[in-house]
């Protein structure tokens, strides 16, 4: 079960980064979107 923890962690980590990212990048350049 660690494993599957370890991932779904991984999963997490990257979509919300990946959120991050997306709302800083709109707050910067709202044209773009």
């Amino acid at each position: 079960m660690s494993g599957a923890g370890a991932v779904a962690n991984v999963v997490g980590g990257l979509l919300a980064l990946g959120l991050l990212v997306y709302l800083f990048v709109a707050l910067i350049r709202p044209e773009k979107f």
